[in-house]
């Protein structure tokens, strides 16, 4: 058969694409803005035909029924990470989390130790070729349909072609499902006063020339903000967001002097606005890469001049990084931090930088703060960054570096960065501490 007849022979609706589905199956979703709704909303419609059907993925910007306790009996959520609409359920009981590094979870897909019965994407309708595009999520979404013993798609026709490691053949997909539904998008940060001078203050360990790895929100906008009178910036990253837009458009990113792909944005998935999708669309500039090659720290460290710029719960006084949970509660994931911390300090030129940017506080619901720089990690709380792989810390108060500080510079240089209010009695802390003069 040619592509079409393939194609035509596997059409069919979501409700029957989703009969695939058996009870004790391990279903996987594409990542993020690929996350095919239409499918995932006819599952959870089918959910009495289920028992038992363990759902995983990373980010979800879906409503997460599965992971709800009215269908406990159904699906059992197990998550690589955590999002607002899943994470209840972990602390609930009938759900789970898996710690992973994002750059390995392709290779536990193709090891087998997260071994898929079922992985659900959302393509591009084909091209002339028979080759649909993922779009906007390379990441684990090629591995998983590599790997899965079924495949099936959601082909909407406002997914954007984007070049890379982003086409299948038609011949790899077991079930096609036509939608035509707008992307995901996410809502511009606000960015405050405390966002505009952490911003400032990361923007100074930046150079002209940089390679930049940022995540996506509030603190990594301000920062893009502050670059504006920096030139020939270049992007490796495990994704961009609006913020990188403005700064392509007015010439600051060119990646003219990257040491790795010259002239071009390295990303593994996209997440923003529709104006960031049409700008990745069919944009010699910007290539999807699969996240075990973009994340790899062995990757990461051949970028010259390399700022990764990532952000953070909570630090204590040694420098351990707090990222992916409050406490017990598991909040979000380790995701790509590590892989680049580590890539940065594997740097081949010994130039990469690692930064961590947080504001100096949290405000909690009735109104008070706490200093997210702490003495000690809450109880139960797991380290995201270890203190032997911590570079540098910044808040609205200044930066602080810890690299090769001994315990006690780094609580001092730390301190010093801490919210006014906090600081006498992190000080007391300290001399409890160490034993010692602050």
């Amino acid at each position: 058969m040619n592509w079409k007849e393939i194609y035509n022979s596997r059409l069919c609706t979501a409700e029957e694409a989703v009969k695939s589905i058996q009870s004790g199956n391990r279903v996987a979703f594409a990542h993020a803005v690929a996350e095919p709704t239409v499918l995932v909303e006819a599952m959870i419609a089918n959910a009495e035909a289920y028992h038992d059907v363990e759902v995983c993925h990373m980010v979800t910007l879906g409503k997460g029924l599965y992971s709800k306790p009215e269908y406990k009996d159904h699906f059992r959520f197990n998550g690589w990470f955590t999002s607002p609409s899943t994470r209840d359920s972990i602390a609930q009981g009938h759900g789970d989390f898996t710690p992973v590094f994002f750059h390995e979870v392709p290779n536990y897909i193709r090891k087998g130790i997260f071994e898929l019965d079922v992985f659900m994407v959302m393509v591009s309708p084909p091209d002339e070729h028979g080759y649909c595009c993922v779009g906007v999520s390379s990441d684990y979404t090629m591995q998983g349909i590599e790997s899965a013993k079924i495949v099936l798609a959601e082909v909407n026709d406002q997914v954007p072609v984007v070049f890379g490691d982003t086409f299948v053949h038609v011949s790899k997909i077991d079930k096609f499902v036509e939608t035509s539904h707008p992307l995901p998008e996410l809502a511009l940060p606000k960015i405050g006063e405390v966002e505009l001078a952490i911003g400032k203050n990361c923007a100074e360990l930046v150079e002209d020339g940089a390679t930049l790895q940022l995540g996506i929100g509030a603190i990594p906008d301000a920062v893009l903000q502050s670059l504006k009178d920096k030139k020939d910036l270049g992007i490796h990253s495990e994704m961009i967001s609006d913020g990188v837009v403005d700064l392509y458009e007015a010439g600051v990113i060119n990646n003219s002097k990257k040491g790795l792909h010259k002239g071009k944005m390295i990303v593994t998935f996209l997440m923003g606005s529709k104006r960031l999708y049409d700008f990745a669309a069919k944009n010699p500039a910007v290539e999807l890469r699969t996240v075990d090659y973009v994340n790899n720290p062995c990757v990461v460290a051949q970028n010259t001049n390399l700022v990764c710029i990532n952000s953070c719960l909570a630090v204590d006084f040694m420098g351990q990084v707090v990222s992916d949970s409050i406490g017990t509660k598991q909040f979000s994931g380790v995701g790509g931090q590590v892989d680049f911390v580590r890539g940065a300090a594997m740097s081949l030129d010994g130039e990469g930088i690692a930064i961590i940017a947080m504001p100096s506080v949290a405000n909690k619901k009735d109104g008070t703060m706490v200093s997210k720089i702490t003495p000690y990690i809450d109880h139960g709380a797991a380290v995201t960054t270890s203190r032997q792989d911590v570079d540098y810390i910044v808040t609205e108060y200044g930066i602080a570096p810890l690299k090769g500080k001994t315990l006690k510079d780094r609580a001092r240089n730390l301190i010093n960065i801490a919210h006014p209010d906090f600081r006498e009695e992190l000080k007391a802390e300290f001399e409890k501490r160490f034993n010692a003069k602050f």
